[in-house]
């Protein structure tokens, strides 16, 4: 299993692009993290989800990640702990037999869920996925991220217990020999 200090160079090399990137909040940055470049290369998705399994609060009893950035991080921690998931949806399905579902998998009343991110930028997209896990009824014990991006660092997104393995100055970013 690696450390987070272990993966900071690593997802550095596969991960940093430097140019003039427009971010989600609608913020211009020098720099980009691309979620993608880390969750597909088999090796580092292993190594990451192990360092996010770490994480985990006790007595969690269910995984959430939030379609389709945070997917192959929660399948990942849910294989190397036996822990079930769900994906939570950013809209409600409209077809099919899940149509009106904004939660895809099984989630029982009462459980304790960690919600699993990738890159968090302002936390509105981990919010709003924490909200309807407790509007359907769960404990969010916490939101576990990869990387943090914000400018001031802090335990918590919107009331909601944050924990991450890296945070932006850990990258290096403009430093990368």
């Amino acid at each position: 299993m690696s450390r987070a200090s272990d993966l900071a160079p690593r997802i550095r090399e596969a991960a940093l692009l430097e140019g003039d990137f427009v971010l989600s909040s609608g913020e211009r940055s020098s720099f980009y993290v691309d979620k993608y470049l880390f969750s597909t290369d088999p090796a580092l998705l292993r190594d990451v989800a192990d360092a996010l399994a770490a994480e985990l609060p006790e007595g969690v009893e269910r995984l959430a990640g939030v379609e389709l950035g945070a997917v192959p991080l929660v399948v990942g921690v849910a294989l190397a702990t036996g822990l079930p998931y769900v994906i939570v949806r950013k809209s409600a399905k409209e077809y099919g037999s899940s149509a009106g579902r904004g939660i895809e998998g099984v989630l029982e009343p009462g459980e304790r869920v960690a919600l699993i991110e990738d890159v968090v930028t302002t936390g509105t997209q981990a919010v709003r996925a924490a909200k309807n896990l407790v509007e359907a009824g769960v404990e969010v014990a916490a939101i576990v991220a990869v990387l943090d991006r914000r400018e001031e660092a802090r335990d918590d997104l919107d009331g909601f217990p944050f924990r991450v393995l890296l945070r932006v100055e850990d990258l290096r970013v403009g430093n990368r020999d």
